[in-house]
């Protein structure tokens, strides 16, 4: 059984929702980071455990890996990212691998080195990265009456694989609403979660409004969001995808969004194999890879890696081959825009359920859902000038006036441009009613 769209709104011929500021969007997926914990080292034997030895996958020299990712790395990582404009999701696994729970006691490691690691996620991560827990221990399922791993060890309660399988969307709820107060009790912010390995691959409607339940409930989000879809090659579609939206002409709209990556883990891998490395995503030669495809087919594209491989035993092979890519996709491309996937989320949502109804030279908007740099294509030659005015929801009537300028690259919020027998226009749009006149 899908996942359910939910409610969709009319929309008017004659206009349409462009990318922000027409720019595609990207977006750099972390996996498996966490505060201090080399999590696959402490993974590794557990999940040789649940398959009984028999998985080969599973038996690698993790004894010799060190115990810690340190948060000199993470400082170095996150102040070049931020130098660079990179956004996107960090991890942060809340009881990572049962070595212990972020908000009570990290065994091998100091009250004191906890603390500062959270403090270094707070201040280096956080402004320019969404932050998830990727369920409560990416290994074992924790029983959330005890707080300890049920005492089972088989694929059943591995949360990588089979436990979701045939439970409601409240049971899949409770659970992440337990991840997500660990972080929470430590002061993270968070609107979205990520699925460790399989988690909901066979309960996907329920993953979904668990996941819309949990972060409104634990976090009062407006707009939940999950990752847990990625497609690394073919011309299926890796843009967002808005689902169960309700309410949304009423006072509580809501919906919960899918974000979808693009490529596979070519920078290092969960536990350390030789990477793909940067060609994969994009060539030398800037012509092919898998990043070519679809930001040329334009559709956001959502990279992903592992924070075990970027890092790489300390010899850093993923975040030089990340450092590649950065630099070889903006030789390649002048119109990219790095988003959280928070941002995306909300940009999606904005764009598939905002009503908008062309009449005459106007556009009648009525917005579930606040959006920054809203970009719209109006049917509209030459109208002189563009204005929006906003009513909100809080009553009363603000006016904004946008500034012409002459090419995309130029495009801001509050500004326009004439685009043919067209009129391309960028705004913050207001939750609420308002019009786009023209």
């Amino acid at each position: 059984m899908a996942q359910g769209p939910g409610e969709r709104p009319s929309r008017g011929v004659g206009v349409e929702v462009l990318h922000p500021m027409e720019r595609v969007p990207v977006s750099f997926i972390i996996d498996d980071s966490t505060c201090l914990v080399n999590l696959n080292k402490f993974a590794m034997p557990q999940f040789d455990a649940a398959y009984g030895g028999e998985n080969k996958t599973y038996h690698r020299d993790w004894r010799s890996w060190p115990n810690e990712i340190p948060d000199s790395f993470v400082r170095k990582f996150g102040e070049w990212s931020a130098a660079h404009g990179v956004k996107g999701k960090y991890s942060i696994v809340p009881y990572p691998a049962c070595v212990g729970r972020l908000d009570r006691e990290l065994p091998g490691w100091t009250a004191k080195e906890l603390a500062s690691s959270l403090e270094v996620v707070r201040e280096v991560m956080v402004p320019n990265w969404d932050i998830h827990p990727e369920m409560v221990s990416h290994t074992r399922v924790i029983d959330t009456r005890t707080g300890h791993p049920y005492s089972e060890r088989g694929p059943k309660f591995m949360e990588n694989w089979e436990w979701t399988t045939g439970r409601s969307a409240e049971e899949i709820a409770d659970y992440i609403r337990y991840g997500l107060t660990i972080l929470k009790n430590v002061g993270l912010p968070c609107e979205g979660v990520t699925t460790p390995g399989g988690f909901g691959n066979r309960a996907l409607p329920q993953l979904a409004q668990a996941t819309l339940s949990a972060v409104r409930d634990v976090y009062h989000a407006e707009i939940p969001h999950y990752f847990r879809h990625a497609y690394d090659q073919g011309k299926e579609s890796v843009a967002p995808r808005v689902e169960y939206a309700s309410g949304l002409e009423g006072s509580d709209p809501r919906c919960v969004v899918s974000i979808i990556g693009c490529t596979g883990d070519w920078t290092g891998g969960w536990d350390n194999t030789p990477p793909g490395g940067a060609d994969k995503f994009i060539s030398e030669d800037l012509q092919s890879g898998r990043l070519v495809e679809v930001i040329g087919r334009g559709e956001p594209a959502c990279l992903l890696a592992h924070w075990t491989g970027i890092w790489w035993q300390g010899e850093e092979k993923g975040f030089r081959i990340f450092q590649e890519v950065h630099r070889r996709i903006h030789q390649r491309f002048d119109n990219l825009l790095w988003m959280k996937l928070g941002e995306l989320a909300r940009y999606w949502a904005a764009r598939e359920l905002t009503r908008m109804e062309v009449v005459g030279t106007e556009v009648r908007i009525s917005a579930p859902f606040a959006c920054p740099r809203f970009t719209v294509r109006v049917a509209t030659r030459d109208p002189g000038r563009c204005r929006v005015e906003n009513a909100g929801v809080a009553g009363g009537v603000t006016v904004v006036e946008l500034t012409e300028v002459n090419s995309a690259r130029a495009l801001r919020p509050g500004t326009w441009r004439k685009d043919g027998d067209s009129t391309v226009a960028c705004w913050d749009l207001v939750k609420g009613t308002g019009v786009l006149k023209m």
